[in-house]
């Protein structure tokens, strides 16, 4: 019989990767996230962490990058010039790209419904032989191969929420149709891919879809863009499971971004992709951490949105009207790929 408690990721270990100095990705922020989880109570369920098998990861990195990562163990040093390696950095970024695979194959199989990853490092920039933007491995691509590979899913729906591209993610996708890639971000803005004509290749072409949005963009402009061009998309789409890089970067006290999205804006944003997960996927969907940066946000976003997972008579509240220009930028990136998905050619009334 199905638990329909979320599944939670979290543990100890994933605040080992640490770094020597003064960063922004430090431990501290999930002593946030276990306060938003300590939060919700007996309406989660704690999944035990494992590492990912060299398998798992090859699936998605080189096995060059790999040895590279390897011989860092037990090392400080820099990867780029944002992105660190402390002495046991490698085996906690193994302990959570296994552990998000682990409670995607759980909720794949129907042993859970929903799950939340409180994983570090974080791991969306991460691209197939570098480390990138804090990320040493990518999670999110790294679970979705796994569920390609050993369950009968054949369609999966990744939703980048966090403030910056999900460049990793996109390149190892990019050229396949069966693995929607949709991101809302900030633009220009780091890692400065994203762009809008990226819109995939190949056999993939049509199925990246990406959102740049200007600096300023709040909850009004993100429910617009969920609610006219994400969630038709989705629907058309039919995933079988959703996975989300659950960014928290975006809200308005962030320090890295300059977006203005509130706590419960993060909230609204869960709320659209569970109702789509229940219409279309039995309710399957697994978020990942990535961003957040200003720990207080974090940990009530973090709080808000397991609750909403935790919850489904939380659904189905509105954002806030958009105004005149959020209006506009809708309907320009409706516009933009509109040609690989004709549900958004219908008008949209504000």
């Amino acid at each position: 019989m199905r638990d329909h408690r979320t599944l939670v990721v979290r543990d100890p270990r994933f605040r080992d990767h640490a770094p020597a100095r003064a960063h922004p990705e430090r431990p501290e922020r999930l002593e946030a996230v276990d306060r938003a989880l300590d939060a919700a109570g007996e309406r989660i369920r704690k999944l035990d962490p494992r590492a990912a098998s060299d398998e798992e990861l090859l699936a998605v990195h080189d096995r060059s990058y790999l040895d590279a990562l390897s011989a860092c163990v037990g090392q400080t040093r820099r990867l780029d010039p944002d992105t660190y390696c402390s002495p046991r950095s490698v085996e906690t970024a193994r302990l959570a790209a296994g552990s998000l695979v682990e409670a995607a194959l759980r909720v794949a199989r129907g042993e859970a419904t929903r799950a939340f990853a409180g994983l570090r490092p974080p791991g969306h920039h991460a691209e197939r032989d570098a480390a990138m933007g804090f990320c040493l491995l990518g999670n999110v691509a790294i679970a979705a191969r796994a569920l390609l590979a050993r369950t009968g899913i054949e369609r999966i729906a990744i939703v980048d929420w966090d403030v910056h591209h999900g460049n990793g993610t996109q390149h190892a996708f990019e050229s396949e149709r069966d693995v929607l890639f949709a991101s809302l971000h900030q633009f220009p803005f780091y890692p400065g891919t994203g762009a809008l004509d990226e819109q995939g290749r190949d056999a993939g072409l049509g199925a990246t879809l990406n959102l740049p949005l200007p600096q300023g963009c709040g909850d009004a402009e993100y429910g617009a863009l969920f609610d006219h061009l994400i969630v038709p998309v989705l629907r058309s789409f039919e995933p079988e499971i959703i996975l989300v890089s659950a960014g928290f970067d975006a809200h308005e006290r962030d320090p890295l971004g300059g977006m203005n999205v509130t706590t419960r804006g993060f909230g609204l944003m869960a709320q659209r992709l569970c109702a789509i997960a229940d219409e279309a996927c039995e309710g399957r969907i697994v978020l990942a951490l990535e961003g957040g940066y200003d720990l207080d946000a974090l940990e009530a976003s973090v709080g808000e949105t397991v609750r909403v997972l935790a919850d489904p008579s939380l659904r189905g509240e509105g954002f806030p009207p958009p105004d005149e220009p959020a209006w506009e930028l809708v309907g320009n990136l409706r516009e933009a790929h509109a040609r690989f998905w004709p549900e958004l050619t219908r008008r949209v009334q504000a």
